[in-house]
């Protein structure tokens, strides 16, 4: 079923992309600073089948954070809730998601959760496979299958800009070596992450996964459990509580759905069980959330109160 051009949404992006002017495109990513900062476009995804959207809905982005949702659903499938949590932690944080701090403070030094860079390079650390390429294969493998399109794949130009410029990620990386939280070659590790972040979709693709976050895991098209139930309810607790940065308080608060964000400007909701949401709109406020994505989400949900408190 195609994706049907909304006029409500269209109303509801005009007003939003107001909000881009306040914004600025992540440019210490080099490939990612020639966004064009006005973008502003949405999908919505129901059970049925239906879509609705506004904007340039098939222009790519990379997943950058979003990844991390979906990296620690495969991780979670592949260890276990218990091993996983062993190493990373379920707490939120009030520091950037690229802080320090809380590593040099927390005893033991593992991360306080995984959406956080530090816990997300011990998920990526966990993912199975004999090397790096079979490792990646897996996670776009499992991609691919939540976003049912074969053909998705990642930039190599942003996995190279963003491998060339990881000196805080190399960092965190190496401080969890030395607690021996990571334990495998810092700069295969960096591969695989950078890799993993600049994986490439739509913001339909993207709302096709935050659906099947908002059904349990389950694909509404097949009827196949995906994700275990256990699992994409442990991935929309992160997302409230962890999805949105050192914003996610506030964005609880004002929006209240399941939300995980990216720099390059990609956010992806699950309204549980209701639909997914994909939206694109690269310029970023200064914690790193796209600034017109989050007055869109904000209009949707006190509109059609979407929020789950």
């Amino acid at each position: 079923m195609p994706c049907q051009s909304s006029e409500e949404l269209n109303v509801l992006v005009k007003e939003a992309r107001e909000f881009t002017k306040d914004g600025k495109v992540a440019d210490y990513i080099p490939a990612l600073g020639r966004a064009n900062p006005h973008d502003l476009s949405i999908a919505i995804q129901y059970p049925d089948g239906q879509c609705i959207s506004a904007g340039d809905i098939e222009r790519k982005m990379s997943l950058q954070s979003i990844s991390k949702v979906i990296s620690l659903a495969l991780v979670l499938m592949d260890r276990g809730p218990s091993y996983v949590f062993d190493r990373v932690g379920m707490e939120p944080t009030g520091d950037p998601f690229n802080s320090i701090a809380k590593l040099e403070t927390s005893s033991p030094a593992k991360p306080l959760n995984p959406m956080i860079n530090a816990g997300a390079l011990v998920v990526t650390h966990m993912i199975k496979g004999n090397s790096i390429d079979e490792r990646f294969q897996r996670l776009l493998s499992f991609i691919r299958e939540l976003g049912n399109d074969a053909t998705i794949q990642y930039s190599e130009e942003v996995a190279k800009s963003e491998f060339n410029t990881a000196y805080l990620n190399r960092s965190l990386s190496y401080f969890l070596k030395q607690h021996h939280i990571i334990q495998e070659d810092v700069e295969e590790l960096i591969d695989l992450y950078t890799r993993q972040c600049a994986i490439e979709m739509n913001c339909l693709e993207l709302a096709r996964i935050g659906l099947i976050f908002a059904m349990d895991g389950v694909d509404p098209d097949s009827g196949k459990q995906i994700i275990p139930v256990h699992i994409a309810r442990i991935c929309k607790t992160f997302m409230v509580t962890c999805g949105m940065y050192n914003a996610s308080g506030e964005f609880a608060i004002k929006i209240g759905i399941p939300a995980k964000s990216g720099v390059s400007g990609g956010i992806m909701g699950a309204v549980p069980g209701k639909f997914g949401i994909g939206i694109f709109g690269p310029a970023l406020d200064e914690k790193g959330n796209s600034i017109a994505g989050i007055k869109l989400l904000e209009l949707l949900s006190k509109n059609y109160q979407l929020s789950m408190f």
